[in-house]
């Protein structure tokens, strides 16, 4: 017998590839440049996080290449704990030129190479 599994409830991403996000709760800004439409990163990963402020797997998870005052690196963030950015500035990582062909005022402009 052929088990069923329940799929996830459908959740729209609210940002795309290439828009500039800040995150609610901790002081970093990112560019998108990728996203899971639900929570696709290890259980190790995901219980380092306080359970207090743990978001729902069931949600697209963005991964950014994310600034802060001190640092630039990779963040992976779920939708609830970002908001667009109204700063509308570029941001300083070194990764974003192997991925966006540049800003356009906005928002970053993806590669053609990298576009599908």
């Amino acid at each position: 017998m052929i088990e069923k599994v329940a799929l996830p409830e459908v959740v729209e991403a609210q940002f795309a590839i290439g828009d500039v996000v800040r995150h609610r709760i901790f002081d970093f800004r990112g560019v998108v440049f990728d996203i899971d439409p639900v929570f696709a990163n290890s259980e190790e990963w995901y219980e380092s996080i306080p359970e207090p402020v743990r978001p729902a797997k069931n949600q697209p998870f963005y991964h950014l290449f994310a600034e802060n005052a001190e640092s630039s690196y990779i963040a992976y963030v779920s939708q609830q704990n970002l908001l667009a950015d109204v700063e509308h500035g570029p941001i300083a990582h070194p990764g974003i030129n192997a991925v966006f062909e540049g800003w356009t005022g906005t928002r970053y402009e993806l590669k053609r190479s990298m576009r599908q």
